[in-house]
């Protein structure tokens, strides 16, 4: 008798688990470890920066292209999920990072992305995974080795720092373009100090 249908599902409850992050001084170690006098250190180097600073999806990196950087305003334009366009302020060292890049270190070409390869054929990144392996390179280089090893880390590590300096889920939300507030409360999770505040003492033990 076949009992497979008796048989429950397995929970799968949304926002269940922690996002995957790295502190601070670890992703500053992953700047540092980019050999930046040579091309594709310089590259790489701009790249981590976009993660790290502005917490870009690696698609929205492998997205940019030249057109989409408004030196005259300081602003990035980010073409995000659901073909949205957003405007972002771009920080003094990323856009220093890509001065860098766009002057020293990219290959010449008619090519409009922003990050292209550093060998023939020059084209743009193959796609997201590109990004990934940068981010796995660099982990490597700096000594670290991480659960999650994706682009995605960094966008993690992000919201999970402003957080703890005491931004709001809603200025987090705003900076990471998600288009639902639930999306971000996932990261509320990852303040324990401030969740320890609300626990009640067990019932019959010693608080």
């Amino acid at each position: 008798m076949d009992l497979a249908g008796a048989v429950s599902g397995i929970a799968d409850w949304r926002l269940s688990h922690l996002p995957k992050s790295i502190p601070p001084e670890q992703v500053e170690r992953m700047l540092v470890s980019c050999d930046r006098s040579v091309p594709v250190g310089e590259r790489d180097y701009a790249i981590l920066l976009l993660l790290a600073r502005l917490g870009l999806r690696a698609g929205e990196v492998v997205a940019l292209t030249l057109d989409d950087l408004d030196w005259e305003r300081g602003e990035i334009l980010v073409r995000g999920k659901g073909q949205r366009l957003v405007r972002l302020p771009l920080p003094t060292d990323v856009g220093a990072a890509l001065v860098d890049y766009l002057r020293h270190a990219r290959p010449r070409g008619s090519i409009r992305r922003v990050f292209i390869r550093m060998r023939a054929p020059l084209r743009g990144l193959a796609g997201p995974s590109a990004i990934d392996c940068v981010v796995c390179r660099a982990l490597k280089r700096a000594g670290l080795n991480p659960s999650f090893k994706g682009a995605h880390l960094l966008r993690h590590s992000l919201a999970t720092d402003l957080l703890r300096r005491g931004a709001s889920l809603t200025e987090i939300g705003q900076l990471l373009r998600h288009s639902q507030p639930t999306t971000t409360q996932i990261y509320a999770k990852v303040d324990i100090a401030a969740l320890r505040t609300l626990g009640l003492a067990w019932p019959g033990a010693a608080s």
